[in-house]
């Protein structure tokens, strides 16, 4: 399994023009728009603070830096940051996932061939096994590990020393890793969705480094569709340089950013194809809601899991649909942004429940 595959849940993100998830374009373009160094790296102000002040003190004290959490959403900068880490301490990484490491002997192998001081980036940490997890611990801590050798009343544990290392791990579900684990990290970083104006300064970066001619507008454009995510931007980024390659001079402008991501049914929020046919399936055939997700997701013609895994999670984070014990509804930026009328004001079924979620109306 690669080290940069995604949780399952994940996976169907993957095949969406505004999905987080990396596939093997993204990975390849990435490699070469990462900065290299802290003071390069756009965005989440506090944490590049904070991590620049561990960075610093290790380097001053001669020593290896508390081990450092990385969690947030995908295509934030997690991987990038570790990579910044081993640059900024002048350190080889060892890059792994949590998903690749199944037995505590796959662990035991990766460890014991680490060199001192040298930065190990072990992704989705969250889905480690069980076994691994607890020999992480101990390496974690006292820099060693007990392999055992045999099987029954016979085996014998073999106490293996490590040379100082740091472990940076990322997570996108911080929640699930067990308090042993997460209280081991000496720095614990949450990644921030990115303000759009951080977005433009990062399509305007990328587009140097990707030879492509755009204006502010332009920029601020893919920036407003980028859903607060770099990946995102730069994924858009590279499909309005095609449009604007193909269909014009190549200059990327405010107009040409908006042909191109109308093409690709992302619309000036961000929505794409899916996110709009959860919201009208909830406005036109539902009135608003409250409706079922397993309801939904057979008018939407998906799978329940993707419209809750895929499609809901932005969708309730700009606020235009609301989750509750009776089911999802609507909010009045959901009607708005189709140019729609509630149900309560234009006629429609559910008419109480929208006046109830809406008292003051529109």
């Amino acid at each position: 399994m690669s080290p940069y595959e995604t949780d399952p849940a994940d996976r169907p993100a993957a095949d969406r023009l505004v999905g987080a998830a990396a596939d093997g374009e993204d990975q390849a373009v990435e490699a070469a728009l990462r900065p290299k160094l802290l003071e390069e790296f756009i965005g989440q102000e506090r944490v590049r603070e904070q991590l620049s002040l561990v960075l610093q003190a290790a380097r001053q004290r001669g020593t290896a830096p508390d081990h450092v959490l990385l969690s947030g959403p995908p295509g934030l900068g997690k991987t990038t940051l570790s990579m910044i880490i081993a640059a900024e301490l002048g350190a080889p990484i060892r890059i792994t996932s949590g998903p690749a490491i199944q037995h505590a002997g796959d662990l035991a192998a990766i460890l014991s061939s680490l060199t001192e001081g040298e930065v190990l980036f072990l992704d989705e940490i969250h889905r480690m096994s069980r076994p691994a997890e607890e020999m992480l611990y101990m390496a974690m801590e006292d820099f060693r590990v007990d392999v055992i050798v045999g099987k029954g009343p016979g085996a014998t544990a073999i106490p293996l020393e490590l040379p100082p290392f740091t472990l940076v791990g990322a997570t996108t579900r911080a929640g699930l890793l067990p308090p042993p684990l997460r209280d081991r990290f000496g720095f614990t970083g949450h990644m921030e969705f990115y303000a759009p104006g951080e977005l433009e300064r990062v399509v305007h970066r990328s587009a140097a480094l990707l030879d492509v001619d755009i204006d502010p507008a332009g920029a601020a454009e893919i920036a407003g569709r980028s859903r607060g995510t770099p990946r995102i931007a730069n994924r858009l980024l590279r499909r309005v340089r095609d449009y604007a390659q193909v269909r014009h001079d190549g200059r990327v402008t405010r107009e040409i950013s908006e042909q191109a991501l109308d093409v690709y049914e992302v619309d000036a929020r961000g929505l794409d194809r899916l996110d709009r046919a959860v919201l009208n399936a909830l406005l036109r055939l539902f009135g608003g809601g409250p409706v079922g997700l397993s309801t939904l997701a057979v008018a939407v013609g998906e799978e329940s899991e993707t419209v809750e895994e895929v499609a809901e999670p932005f969708l309730v984070r700009e606020g235009l649909l609301a989750r509750t014990p009776r089911g999802r509804i609507a909010t009045a930026a959901a009607w708005r942004h189709l140019g729609m009328v509630p149900a309560g004001q234009g006629g429609g079924a559910h008419t109480s429940d929208q006046a109830a979620l809406f008292p003051d109306g529109l």
